[in-house]
């Protein structure tokens, strides 16, 4: 399968999936955040998701300064970075757990790698550096959303004997 192939299936599969809904499986840290903040890392979920799926569509074409700007705008979209209240700094710091914190990191390093690549025109490392960014949008969706993202769950043991 090539490697393009690839990525496209993730991307479609990342940008099939619910965004908005809850449940009551509910995952520690990312849910214990209040409304606000919650719906704060929502908007730039779906920012992410947005830059994502546009990324793709410039990289069959080979438009690497457009990448280099959409993965810059990724690489910037922390949520700390964002215009938020000290108390909400101060929740995300207390209630995200430490791998989710290590995750998105390196999730915008990737971002900025695939920058990096795509301002030299460097077509193997774009899409080296885009496909490590899907997967670390799934790293991460499989430990700290599962509630959002059903298909990361783990298949009960009596479903999977015969």
């Amino acid at each position: 399968m090539s490697r393009l192939f690839k990525i496209l299936v993730a991307v479609i599969t990342f940008a099939g999936a619910p965004l908005a809904h809850a449940d009551d499986h509910a995952e520690k840290g990312v849910e214990r955040l209040s409304p606000e903040v919650r719906s704060l890392l929502n908007k730039e979920m779906v920012a992410i998701q947005k830059g994502i799926v546009s990324v793709l569509g410039v990289y069959a074409s080979g438009n690497f300064e457009e990448i280099a700007t959409v993965a810059g705008r990724i690489k910037n979209s922390y949520i700390l970075k964002q215009d938020i209240s000290r108390q909400q700094r101060h929740e995300l710091h207390q209630k995200l757990p430490k791998s989710f914190v290590h995750l998105d990191q390196q999730f915008h390093k990737h971002a900025g790698l695939l920058e990096a690549a795509a301002k030299n025109n460097n077509d193997e490392l774009t899409g080296f550096y885009f496909s490590k960014l899907v997967d670390s949008c799934s790293g991460c969706h499989s430990q700290h959303a599962k509630h959002k993202f059903p298909a990361f769950e783990e298949p009960d043991e009596e479903n999977t004997h015969p």
